[in-house]
């Protein structure tokens, strides 16, 4: 059955999901049958409270609608109803799809193959760090990578996937023109020519703190797994995994340092059953994604990719002196100095090179890891 995609537009607007709009088509009997109805008859169905009535029987007239879509055409947006054919096929086969998804950017068929990252947005350089490390193996094998656009594991998640030339896509807790955390505005030009930023929200949507867990169930939905990448016990990245469960899909979770708080929430996942994950290997073996013709000539024993591998075999000596003293711990310029025992123009002048390989990163304040 087609609808009007304008009025499905509105009635998003109007806060209509999948679930309210099957009862209301089967009240009524269609979108037009129920646009027309009175605010008494609408609140003649349960679900459908005064306000929200009132809401319905106002949006008749189509107000709102012309603003709309021209911060859909000013913001290079799609909207794809969940009747249409390019709707996405893991999403919309869970309990309560989106009505509309809005798209900056690309969601294409073989995006189905994808996994979600999620976790803190406190993050520590350690889940940062491993978060990248998964993320990157992950795209590089072909994997789609889903998460929220949001600060820490997020945003490094994204990040990951970039840096191997893969896709990934973030579904946002706000509208399209509303984007959130602002400091990621980069991120998410970059993130839509590389996959897509989606949302359920309409255009001007604030980024409200209720929104954030409806999104999350879309975050699940468009993915064969979750990983949870350090999370405290009270966290988002939990709501998403248990969305997950509902859905049907695998659960992973990646185990922290001992004792810390962003580590109880994964350890806990892992008591309850999740899988443990420390590589991509550990999640593409579950998923059993192998066959599904991943590339995997770019697997290897250690879980890395194979050019963090060429990378460090073509070290020179006094790159891998430098290379060899780094970890993901941070350490201080000064430090490298002492413990290499170069001059401080020839440690300044390798981490140059180092970082030209991507095999290390300067933090704020002179601090580097690998």
């Amino acid at each position: 059955m087609k609808y009007n995609i304008d009025d499905l537009i509105l009635l998003n607007m109007a806060g209509i999901g999948s679930v309210r709009l099957n009862k209301l088509i089967s009240f009524f009997g269609s979108i037009e049958n129920t646009l027309k109805a009175s605010q008494a008859d609408l609140e003649r169905l349960n679900d459908i409270g005064p306000k929200l009535a009132r809401k319905i029987s106002r949006i008749r007239y189509k107000e709102g609608l012309k603003k709309e879509e021209g911060l859909i055409g000013k913001n290079r947006a799609a909207v794809l109803a969940l009747f249409d054919d390019a709707y996405p096929e893991n999403l919309k086969n869970i309990y309560d799809p989106p009505l509309l998804l809005y798209v900056k950017g690309d969601i294409l068929p073989e995006d189905k193959i994808a996994v979600s990252i999620v976790g803190s947005r406190k993050a520590s350089l350690y889940g940062i760090n491993i978060c990248q490390e998964i993320s990157q193996q992950l795209a590089g094998f072909g994997v789609a990578v889903i998460s929220g656009l949001a600060r820490g594991i997020d945003s490094a998640a994204h990040r990951g996937a970039l840096k191997s030339g893969g896709r990934t896509l973030a579904v946002l807790g706000n509208g399209l023109d509303s984007l959130y955390p602002r400091e990621n505005r980069r991120l998410a030009e970059e993130i839509a020519r590389s996959g897509a930023l989606i949302s359920e929200f309409p255009m001007e949507m604030p980024p409200m703190r209720q929104n954030f867990p409806i999104r999350n169930r879309i975050i699940s939905g468009l993915s064969l797994g979750v990983v949870v990448v350090e999370a405290a016990r009270k966290s988002g990245a939990l709501i998403t995994a248990a969305c997950a469960l509902d859905q049907g899909r695998e659960v992973f979770a990646v185990p922290g340092k001992a004792g810390t708080a962003t580590a109880m929430g994964t350890h806990g996942l892992i008591k309850e059953g999740a899988r443990l994950a420390e590589s991509a290997d550990d999640i593409i073996d579950e998923l059993n994604l192998a066959p599904i013709g991943l590339d995997n000539t770019r697997r290897t024993t250690s879980g890395r990719g194979m050019g963090d591998n060429i990378n460090r075999r073509s070290l020179t000596n006094p790159q891998k002196k430098i290379y060899n003293i780094l970890s993901d711990e941070p350490i201080h310029v000064d430090d490298l100095i002492d413990k290499s025992t170069f001059p401080a123009v020839e440690v300044t002048r390798l981490l140059l090179e180092l970082e030209i390989k991507k095999l290390v990163r300067e933090l704020p304040g002179k601090n580097f890891v690998k």
